[in-house]
């Protein structure tokens, strides 16, 4: 059983933001000043699995630096947008041009910056150490911190509820 109150097998789509969800809100800065961004492999794994079940996954996020459009283009990602000063635009034309209801969507953010476009979907979702009003507005807060599984916890709990979670052989590969 779930511990998302949500009807997950509605859900078609998710929009991640990058900083403080799919890397944690501490980043080393290197010599040039660029922050060096980790990735977790747990998450990773979920949405390349995600990606080849046919659930629609989109990037929405301030962050422009060098390897970010590699590694999510790696996991089978097209749908990838940086340098978003503002999310909700993007986001509304996303679904808009993909078909997608609200109630179909997810969106996982964890700043100020995100409560336009969680507030424009079906289920909201915030890392454990999300700004406070962030976790306040969210339908469901991870039990991971940004960074550290998030991606990882929601992918699951909706590849489970689609009958999609290690469901045959190709789960077991990259």
């Amino acid at each position: 059983m779930s511990r998302i109150n949500y009807p997950l097998d509605r859900i078609k789509a998710v929009a991640f933001d990058i900083d403080g969800v799919l890397s944690p809100s501490t980043i080393p800065m290197g010599p040039d000043g660029i922050p060096q961004r980790m990735a977790n492999i747990k998450d990773g794994y979920a949405m390349q699995l995600a990606v080849k079940h046919g659930l629609k996954l989109c990037i929405i996020s301030g962050a422009q630096a060098p390897g970010l459009l590699e590694r999510y283009r790696a996991l089978g990602m097209t749908d990838i947008y940086l340098g978003a000063s503002m999310k909700i635009g993007i986001l509304r034309k996303w679904m808009d041009d993909n078909g997608l209801h609200p109630d179909e969507v997810a969106y996982v953010g964890d700043d100020i910056p995100d409560l336009q476009a969680m507030a424009a979907v079906g289920l909201s979702v915030a890392p454990s150490d999300a700004a406070h009003e962030v976790k306040q507005a969210a339908r469901f807060v991870s039990r991971a911190a940004g960074g550290y599984g998030v991606a990882r916890e929601l992918l699951e709990e909706i590849l489970r509820a689609h009958g999609q979670w290690l469901n045959r052989s190709t789960a077991f590969g990259w």
